[in-house]
């Protein structure tokens, strides 16, 4: 297991923004996998390799790159890292960020399943409340700890890691028609 760490810490080093892209749509797939085989109990012979196709898509394209970018300006934002710095990028976070890429996530899932523009607004207006609540309760100590303790160039991979759950209730969330 160490050396795996220390695998990964050399492809950070060398490869920061390609890894931290890699490991979100990697585990934004493991959230749908999970989702389908333990939230939905689909079962393999049920699991739709297409949809798990779709959510990394999401991961690779939209996760990681908004994330790993939104991190960067955040840093540029609030500087330093005290417990007021970590506070602070936390409120951004979650009452600027967060809101408006839960959205933009459950909207483009809903667009990635075919949904006309009319049906991706009323599954918005069903799910987002639920789904901005429920990120409520789980993200903001999560994100203190993150912004507290976590090195920059690390953030995304252990908001993913934590997502693993989130992205397995998103998928639920993003799927459910």
């Amino acid at each position: 297991m160490a050396g795996l760490w220390r695998s990964y810490q050399a492809l950070m080093t060398r490869y920061p923004w390609t890894l931290q892209i890699i490991t979100a749509g990697s585990l934004v797939g493991a959230g749908d996998v999970i989702s389908q085989q333990l939230i939905e109990r689909r079962g393999l012979a049920n699991h739709s390799v297409k949809r798990t196709a779709k959510m990394m898509c999401i991961g690779f394209f939209f996760v990681g790159p908004v994330v790993g970018g939104w991190y960067k300006v955040l840093d540029k934002l609030v500087t330093g890292g005290t417990k007021s710095a970590a506070m602070k990028k936390m409120l951004l976070d979650q009452v600027g960020f967060a809101p408006c890429f839960l959205g933009a996530f459950l909207g483009i899932s809903g667009a990635l399943n075919g949904l006309t523009v009319e049906e991706n607004v009323a599954k918005l207006k069903r799910d987002y409340k639920d789904a901005l609540i429920s990120n409520y309760f789980l993200w903001p100590p999560v994100q203190m700890a993150n912004f507290y303790f976590v090195p920059l160039h690390h953030r995304l991979a252990v908001v993913q890691i934590v997502a693993v759950v989130w992205n397995s209730y998103l998928s639920w969330k993003a799927n459910k028609m």
